[in-house]
């Protein structure tokens, strides 16, 4: 029996900033935000988009009445989590009027939460095969104002059905994962603000991408002339090139050349959005099956995940038959070309526009949102979330 990825959806917020013009505003060279980490523009969420929302928004379009009635298992991978007790499963499960007999859960391990995601929901359709599992990954990535990470926030979500006999692709069963403790990157839980070594948050990738990928070949007999493609986690996109260059010696310049020409089409999506965390893996492959038709069934793509403190696997999985016809691709691209453009000034009064903290309630103006499902408010400490779509309020 195949089990893999049967449909996947994305979302990110309707707003964006420049990074050109980011760079200016910062007094920093643009080509070092454009070409030194590789990315033009950077997603900006309002107050109305939480890490809930966004998970909701990339599911909602995805799935018809047989799969919500199909999923008895919800797997929210996410850092920036609203509740530290609630899981944002539970939220997204009532908001897309899911079948309730159904497991709801939140996963934290950094960026790595939504590969953890897949690994279990391999295993609960192993054992129950008629069942299919909604992994959701996604986050908002903050790190201050005129930061040294700045450049690589971002904002948005993946959300991967999971079930047997996928549409999408076949995840094979052999993979190498590795743990090791590394203070490279962490967020503290008084902090909405993450924290990070940026020099050893990049050696540790590399590494553990190197490591991982050596006790893979060693454990399978496979070589890179077996991958048409790799995508990798992207909290900017030249950080899986620094990986991917540290290996393409080992292939003839005829996998080279593919292996770049595809890894660049995996990093156009990112690069327009800029970090999402947990769901950056997804979006890479996701940009590269829907970027372009040279794909095809039965082509095998390496899938490297990392997530700091620190977590890493690489994975592989396996194109299907007529996986073209699963995808999104005007709807994703029609998402791109709906955003509004922000100033620097107006991205920063955004990022500075906080929730209350002290019990208090608020109503959002939701109206601004063109998002289908929103956070309206919070009141008697709960959040309140509305799917204009089915007029749903929880």
């Amino acid at each position: 029996m195949k089990i893999g990825i049967d449909k996947i959806g994305f979302y990110a917020p309707h707003l964006y900033v420049d990074m050109t013009k980011l760079a200016d505003s910062r007094n920093v060279d643009p080509d070092k935000f454009t070409i030194g980490i590789g990315q033009e523009k950077m997603a900006v969420p309002p107050v109305t988009q939480d890490a809930v929302t966004l998970a909701a928004n990339a599911a909602v379009d995805i799935l018809d009445d047989n799969d919500k009635e199909a999923i008895d298992f919800v797997i929210f991978g996410t850092e920036t989590g609203v509740d530290s007790s609630k899981s944002a499963a539970v939220y997204v499960h009532e908001l897309l009027g899911l079948n309730p007999y159904a497991r709801a859960i939140e996963v934290k391990q950094a960026c790595y939460g939504a590969t953890a995601g897949i690994q279990m929901a391999k295993g609960h359709i192993a054992m129950n095969p008629d069942s299919k599992v909604l992994v959701l990954g996604s986050d908002i990535a903050r790190y201050g104002l005129s930061t040294s990470g700045e450049a690589t926030q971002g904002a948005g979500a993946v959300a991967l059905l999971i079930s047997a006999e996928p549409h999408i692709m076949a995840l094979e069963d052999e993979s190498v994962y590795f743990t090791t403790d590394v203070m490279d990157f962490w967020r503290p839980v008084y902090s909405d603000k993450a924290f990070a070594d940026g020099k050893l948050s990049n050696e540790q990738y590399i590494a553990f991408f190197t490591r991982i990928w050596e006790q893979y070949k060693a454990k399978t007999g496979m070589e890179l002339s077996d991958f048409v493609a790799i995508c990798y986690h992207l909290p900017y996109t030249k950080m899986g090139y620094k990986a991917l260059k540290n290996v393409l010696e080992e292939g003839t310049e005829d996998v080279q050349e593919r292996l770049l020409a595809n890894y660049k089409l995996s990093t156009d999506y990112n690069r327009n959005v800029g970090n999402i965390y947990t769901g950056s893996l997804y979006l890479s492959l996701l940009s590269l099956l829907e970027q372009t038709e040279e794909l095809k069934p039965g082509a095998r793509i390496g899938m490297f995940s990392y997530g700091s403190g620190a977590v890493g696997e690489f994975f592989t999985g396996i194109l299907q038959p007529n996986f073209q016809d699963y995808l999104n691709i005007d709807r994703h691209h029609g998402l791109f070309a709906s955003r509004s453009e922000v100033t620097v000034p107006e991205y920063e009064a955004i990022f500075e526009e906080a929730l209350p903290t002290d019990g208090s309630t608020v109503e959002l103006d939701i109206d601004n949102d063109p998002a289908k499902i929103c956070l309206a408010g919070i009141a008697d400490d709960k959040r309140q979330y509305v799917n204009k779509v089915s007029r749903v309020a929880y």
